[in-house]
């Protein structure tokens, strides 16, 4: 029962398209006939409303870290399984017919509520790529990346350090990485246009103005 109690809020938290909602409301268009079609952040800020992008972020990374955090206080054995589940929720939201967002900013939230130190990695390589080519697609896919590569070493790590210093050191969460390279596939999955927009160099810019 708690399995599926879990996998509930964790799948319709995630999926309530809020692009979509507030574009909709303050708006008065369907953003998934703008720019590139897409419910996120990104393709909000391409209708000019600076303001609606910012709250979409806001709320897209909060859906992301809502059920997990509760997940964590509540049934921290089922935490993974409500990782995986918000982030599908994400991407494949039943009030869409499963299209939605590339899953960026949920998947920001997840982080969040899992490690702190990983997440301001990912804000830090996120924001840094974006300074430099300026493609929202190359700085999610790397970001994402760089997280997965920066927790697997530092698995290898502690149990090397333990070794040495005699000590056990103890880990909020076993096999993180695991569960990171699920996520990153699933960006990858959702940016495979972008990647093809990239290759024939139609991949649009970010704008700051």
């Amino acid at each position: 029962m708690e399995i599926l109690f879990v996998a509930f809020y964790s799948y319709l938290c995630a999926s309530v398209p809020f692009g979509l909602i507030l574009t909709k409301i303050f708006f008065n268009k369907d953003i998934r006939k703008i720019g590139s079609g897409n419910i996120g952040a990104t393709n909000v800020l391409r209708t000019g409303k600076k303001s609606l992008a910012f709250f979409t972020l806001l709320f897209d990374t909060s859906k992301g870290y809502i059920p997990v955090f509760i997940t964590a206080e509540h049934f921290s054995e089922l935490l993974y399984l409500s990782c995986i589940l918000t982030l599908l929720g994400h991407i494949f939201p039943v009030w869409l017919k499963f299209k939605g967002g590339k899953g960026v900013a949920t998947y920001l939230g997840i982080l969040i509520a899992l490690s702190l130190q990983l997440s301001f990695l990912f804000i830090f390589t996120w924001l840094l790529l974006l300074l430099i080519f300026k493609y929202s697609s190359i700085s999610s896919i790397f970001a994402s990346l760089t997280v997965l590569i920066v927790n697997f070493v530092r698995e290898l790590a502690y149990p090397i350090i333990s070794s040495i210093s005699g000590q056990k050191i103890h880990t909020n969460f076993d096999n993180l990485s695991i569960l990171l390279f699920i996520f990153f596939v699933l960006i990858i999955f959702t940016h495979k246009k972008n990647i093809s927009n990239l290759k024939n160099k139609t991949e649009p810019k970010i704008k700051y103005r």
